[in-house]
């Protein structure tokens, strides 16, 4: 591994500081989120046909523009606060690696090419763009200094993920379900989330956000059990509900136990292992976790189009 990682390094290394902290700040590490985007398909027993599934996969690559004009922006607003940050402060432009007038253009130039895109790709893809930046603009401006209100535009980014995938494509089983399962999934994430950070911070939490003020350990662990529960209860009822899984004979119930290890898994690291990353950042740092990613996608797939 280290043979195949040594030239990438280095090449690395060769590309303008500038350059650098511009990929540094678009954060590809955070585009598998909007691997949410293909739920719809999936679900839905089309993601072998090459059509639909080069449709959604560019509205994947359309959401990765708009998701990191928002992470840019989010930088330039937290900016300052981030410099007081013990990880946010190495960010690229916490720590003037990325000039600020650079994020600026990059902030206005990024969400333009998408919308451009999508406007001729697909007229509904661009008005659930223009809500996903409305609605993340916001939260970097306003709705993640209230208390509550900031986790649940959190979720809601999460399910207009999916109605992107949606939107591209003619789907023929989609269950309502889907979009409480990745809304509770997202809760899920974005509590986790706030309660390792304000572990991390510890009283200089609300320095760095607001909302942290009015946060405590006991309001996050009991937030965080009811979205477990509910993401839990809501899947199982996925599994039975969906005419997509009806034609399957439940045996999507199969993939039950993988879902109910993983948040276990989740539940342990942060408990026990004293783990202070976020839930996305988990998941390529912790390999039982990731591989019981990869092992419901691929009993799911299996049932779904093989069995």
């Amino acid at each position: 591994m280290q043979a195949v990682l040594a030239p990438l390094k280095a090449l690395w290394i060769t590309i303008p500081a500038p350059v650098r902290g511009l990929i540094r700040t678009m954060r590809p590490k955070q585009w598998p989120k909007n691997g949410f985007v293909y739920a719809g398909i999936l679900f839905d027993q089309q993601i072998l046909d090459a059509g639909p599934f080069a449709r959604v996969t560019l509205a994947f690559v359309l959401l990765c523009l708009s998701a990191s004009a928002i992470y840019i922006i989010n930088d330039l607003v937290d900016i300052e606060r981030d410099r007081l940050h013990p990880r946010k402060r190495e960010r690229a432009l916490a720590s003037g690696q990325l000039p600020v007038r650079w994020a600026v253009a990059a902030a206005i130039v990024l969400p333009v090419l998408a919308l451009g895109i999508s406007l001729l790709f697909s007229p509904p893809l661009t008005l659930v763009l223009l809500a996903y930046l409305a609605l993340h603009i916001a939260y970097s401006f306003w709705l993640k200094n209230i208390v509550l209100i900031d986790v649940f535009a959190i979720a809601a980014g999460f399910i207009l993920r999916v109605v992107a995938g949606i939107v591209v494509i003619t789907v023929t089983h989609f269950s309502p379900w889907l979009y409480i399962c990745a809304g509770l999934l997202a809760l899920f994430l974005a509590v986790g989330k706030r309660r390792q950070e304000l572990l991390l911070l510890a009283d200089g939490a609300s320095h760095h956000r607001a909302t942290y003020k009015d946060y405590n350990l006991p309001l996050l662990d009991d937030m965080l059990r009811i979205v477990t529960t509910g993401s839990v209860i809501t899947y199982m009822l996925y599994t039975i509900e969906s005419q997509t899984i009806r034609s399957n004979e439940h045996r999507m119930l199969l993939t039950v136990p993988f879902v109910i290890y993983g948040v276990f898994r989740y539940l342990y690291l942060i408990h026990v292992a004293g783990e202070g990353s976020a839930p996305d950042e988990l998941l390529f740092k912790d390999w039982p976790l990731l591989l019981t990613v990869i092992l419901w996608v691929l009993a799911v797939g299996l049932i779904l189009y093989v069995v």
